[in-house]
């Protein structure tokens, strides 16, 4: 499993996903603060982070050092966070009602119609996987 950041920190989305694979590429550039953005493909057991594929594979999440989860539009939020400049205020602002009341289901929209966007591949419509067996890591 990729170790997460510097500071404990990671965001995990669907490596199959092309949409969204540029926007976690577009994350990765605009980060001020040591964040590990990973592909959930990736990490060999889910489950050391609290997650299962069933989790990962319906929407982004966040790991804080602690352990703890935020899933969807917080994970972006909290990303967010850690980004430069006017970004980061958007991220602590998404973290408050009454935006995060409405970003909740902006999430879900985006979530819902992946397959649609630009930089979606075939793999944005797929259904959940009912297993998964990740690669041998890298050594």
């Amino acid at each position: 499993m990729p170790r997460v950041g510097h500071n404990g920190e990671v965001l995990i989305y669907d490596g199959d996903c092309g949409f969204c694979t540029q926007c976690a590429n577009w994350l990765r550039a605009q980060l001020a603060t040591p964040l590990t953005v990973v592909p959930w493909q990736e990490i060999h057991d889910l489950s050391e982070l609290g997650l299962t594929v069933a989790d990962v594979s319906t929407a982004v999440y966040w790991v804080d050092a602690y352990g703890r989860t935020s899933r969807g539009h917080t994970a972006i939020a909290r990303s967010l966070t850690r980004s430069k400049g006017a970004l980061s205020v958007i991220g602590w602002l998404l973290l408050l009602p009454p935006l995060s009341w409405l970003a909740g289901p902006a999430y879900r929209l985006v979530a819902k119609n992946r397959m649609r966007l630009p930089g979606a591949t075939a793999a944005c419509a797929m259904p959940a996987r009912a297993s998964f067996t990740p690669a041998e890591p890298a050594r």
